[in-house]
């Protein structure tokens, strides 16, 4: 916590996204129901004090479906992040440390890829594909890293012409030694507050593949699917839609909170 000494809403964002991973992680233990259990007798109650968000079409425990919803929605959103960074690392540090015609063929793949809408390419992809969450994961990540990729081209170009970077390669470190021992370290600060930033895109786009049915299918629980359900009962039971929603809605801007407080304490500029 010190560590945003000052500023505000980058705690705000910490303490959300603590709160987030805590009940993530522990989603077991905290949820009072089987999530996929389904009880007749249970169906469209409103929220109680047995079923504090109340229950869906199918008698199902809406809290605790948003709990294990969580979990899901989080871990697409890393793995998903994670491939998208270790793409966009190693594509940009190559653009960056050896330009020339290799830079031009990278960063032309960049803007053939930017030009697309992203998420109807995820869509056309997912098409071909079955739905499940590992190849959401996968897609996303195969989909996202030309931000990464053009940050750490950017922050390589700049570096590689510093006195450190010259000196260690005329003492004859290798190119490899270099990117990765000077380069790629100096570079870090760029990434995290992307890779946090797309954690928050991640969760969307999650979300709305899982509410077009492209998602994470039933019975296992995202937030997104518990949209889903919600939209064919949305005159009568708003809970179903009202609870996934602002979760969706928090997450997301406890994730970007979070990037821009990273961004204020880790870039020295802005000191």
């Amino acid at each position: 916590m010190n560590l945003f000494k000052g500023n505000l809403l980058a705690i705000i964002g910490f303490i959300i996204i603590s709160i987030i991973l805590f009940v993530a992680i522990f989603a077991a233990f905290l949820s009072p129901y089987d999530p996929n259990y389904i009880d007749i007798n249970s169906i469209l109650l409103p929220p109680s004090y047995d079923h504090l968000m109340g229950t869906d079409g199918l008698g199902r425990d809406v809290l605790s479906r948003m709990l294990y919803g969580a979990r899901i929605s989080l871990f697409v959103g890393f793995v998903a992040v994670g491939i998208a960074t270790l793409i966009g690392i190693f594509l940009g540090s190559i653009a960056g440390f050896y330009g020339g015609w290799i830079d031009s063929i990278i960063m032309r793949l960049v803007d053939i890829m930017l030009s697309i809408p992203s998420f109807f390419l995820i869509l056309a992809v997912i098409a071909f594909l079955t739905p499940s969450i590992w190849n959401i994961m996968i897609v996303i990540g195969l989909t996202s890293w030309m931000g990464v990729t053009r940050l750490v081209r950017a922050e390589f170009l700049s570096l590689r012409q510093r006195d450190f970077v010259l000196a260690s390669i005329v003492m004859g470190s290798s190119n490899k030694k270099v990117i990765t021992k000077h380069l790629l370290p100096n570079s870090l600060t760029p990434i995290i507050v992307s890779s946090v930033l797309g954690i928050a895109s991640a969760v969307l786009i999650e979300s709305g593949l899982s509410f077009l049915g492209l998602g994470v299918q039933a019975p296992t629980a995202s937030w997104g699917n518990i949209l889903t359900d919600g939209k064919e009962y949305i005159q009568f039971a708003w809970w179903l839609s009202l609870f996934p929603g602002l979760a969706i809605l928090v997450t997301v801007l406890g994730y970007n909170l979070l990037g821009e407080g990273l961004r204020d304490v880790l870039d020295p500029k802005n000191k």
